[in-house]
């Protein structure tokens, strides 16, 4: 498992490999990440944009990754 895998955060676009990854964690560390993920300030700013605006915008990042 890469790096990359092995610390594996909840995402609303997922790879394949991303899932498998998050899979394989216990629930316990995967109850921690989403409480690390929602604890960033980036989680507590208000934003004006609708959940399909920040939906499409994750969608068009994670194709970015995957070129």
């Amino acid at each position: 498992m890469s790096d990359t895998l092995t610390r594996v955060m909840p995402s609303a676009t997922p790879t394949d490999e991303e899932i498998a990854a998050w899979n394989e964690l216990p629930r316990d560390e995967q109850l921690k990440r989403y409480r690390e993920l929602f604890a960033h300030a980036r989680c507590n700013t208000i934003s004006g944009a609708t959940m399909d605006e920040i939906l499409a915008e994750a969608r068009r990042r994670s194709a970015l990754r995957r070129g």
